[in-house]
């Protein structure tokens, strides 16, 4: 009988951990969550506003420094430079900001804003020139929601229209929730 309650008791924790979101959450799950846009003033946007922007779709795929691989990904977003335009645009020679509430900074020059400037790889981890690339506010993989787990609801992506263009994973921010457009 003890051998039936320890299990009974492990379904219910369980069952309890699944009822309160402990096995992760995602945008759509979260309404809460709003970006903070800084440029020419401030706006702030909920996730029903983001998805209301004209989407960028693609592909990501990530490494980071220690070998961790993030994707390959169908990836869907907002372009970084549409969302400078929310406020003001993206000046020339300007920086964007991305920040997270874990302390998390990153900041992008004028010429990645615009997909440039990045090493590119295939997925030996070999280096290729690089195809055109797109910095995105990314709040869909593989047609669903980015989970906390992968980062979400917001994640910055380096993506591309090529399946298979692996970037740098310490440009790929996780859970962004503020972007400030900087003027030179």
């Amino acid at each position: 009988m003890k051998a039936f309650s320890g299990v009974a008791a492990a379904c219910l924790l369980l069952c309890a951990l699944a009822a309160s979101g402990c096995t992760g959450t995602t945008a759509q799950d979260d309404p809460a969550w709003n970006l903070t846009l800084v440029g020419d003033g401030e706006k702030v946007l909920s996730m029903k506003d983001l998805r209301a922007l004209p989407a960028w779709e693609g592909h990501g795929y990530a490494v980071s420094t220690t070998g961790i691989r993030y994707g390959p990904y169908t990836v869907k977003g907002v372009p970084l430079t549409d969302l400078a335009d929310q406020v003001g645009g993206f000046p020339a020679g300007g920086q964007a900001w991305i920040s997270a509430p874990d302390g998390y900074l990153w900041v992008f020059d004028d010429e990645q804003v615009h997909g440039e400037g990045f090493i590119t790889l295939n997925e030996d981890l070999k280096e290729i020139p690089s195809p055109d690339l797109t910095v995105v506010l990314a709040y869909e993989f593989n047609g669903t929601a980015i989970t906390n787990e992968d980062g979400g609801p917001l994640r910055i992506v380096v993506g591309s229209a090529e399946p298979g263009v692996v970037t740098e994973g310490s440009t790929w921010v996780k859970w962004v929730d503020r972007i400030e457009v900087k003027t030179p």
